[in-house]
């Protein structure tokens, strides 16, 4: 049984953009070494991939970044590419949108080869023999030389380490939570935004894994180039 449809829920989505996505520790460095990966790509930019573009701030940073560049966004939740449009207004017409279900290969209906595919918080929703089919897919669908980069929740090392990281996570957003003048308690946020309901939603691997996975399909230069606990950057490019 799924457990991810819960982010079809207006409230959720809701719930998550105001109390938890300003608060992700290093959130603007992980985009910004996203940015930093794809300066280095050995072709000019032209079309790139959102996959589960959420409120659309990767695509929004690569939109700024890359005057030239066409982003398609794909989300499963509405909820939240109401949110990615409206964000995205200044840039539509370099946008397109998709609403597609990663968990079958739909997402690729029509779609053009690409020069980066890039993913948020995302793929971790998906089972694990899922997560590296759609692997295969990314890597079939970039043109040659073309990145993948995916900002990720991964699994601990051990039972100890996710305690920590949960520590660390609950004080980051109850540092967020003050600065934008909020009134919860620490342990208030810890219950609303961290041990919350739809956490069953999240089906993580390890890092090492997932790199490994990318290896075996052909991806090189395959790395985590960045990592703090369960966040995690990484990605390759395809030869």
């Amino acid at each position: 049984m799924r457990t991810d449809t819960v982010w079809q829920s207006h409230d959720l989505v809701d719930t998550f953009l105001s109390g938890v996505r300003g608060g992700i520790p290093f959130a603007a460095e992980q985009i910004q070494l996203v940015l930093r990966f794809l300066d280095f790509t050995e072709h000019s930019l032209q079309h790139v991939v959102d996959l589960g573009c959420g409120d659309g701030v990767i695509a929004q940073a690569i939109l700024t970044h890359y005057p030239n560049v066409h982003v398609t966004a794909i989300d499963f939740s509405e909820p939240m590419l109401e949110q990615a449009k409206a964000r995205l207004q200044p840039f539509a017409d370099r946008v397109q949108w998709r609403q597609a279900d990663l968990l079958n290969s739909d997402w690729r209906i029509d779609l053009k080869p690409c020069d980066a595919i890039v993913s948020g918080y995302c793929i971790h929703h998906l089972p694990d023999d899922r997560k590296r089919s759609l692997y295969q897919e990314i890597h079939q669908q970039l043109v040659p030389k073309g990145s993948f980069l995916n900002i990720e929740h991964v699994a601990s090392a051990s039972p100890a380490i996710e305690r920590l990281f949960n520590e660390v996570l609950i004080d980051s957003l109850h540092t967020w939570n003050q600065s934008i003048q909020g009134n919860l308690s620490r342990d208030e946020v810890a219950q609303k935004f961290v041990h919350r309901d739809d956490k069953e939603a999240n089906i993580l691997a390890s890092v090492e894994t997932q790199c490994t996975w990318l290896k075996d399909i052909g991806f090189q230069d395959v790395d985590c180039y960045f990592k703090i606990f369960e966040l995690a950057v990484f990605g390759g490019r395809k030869p």
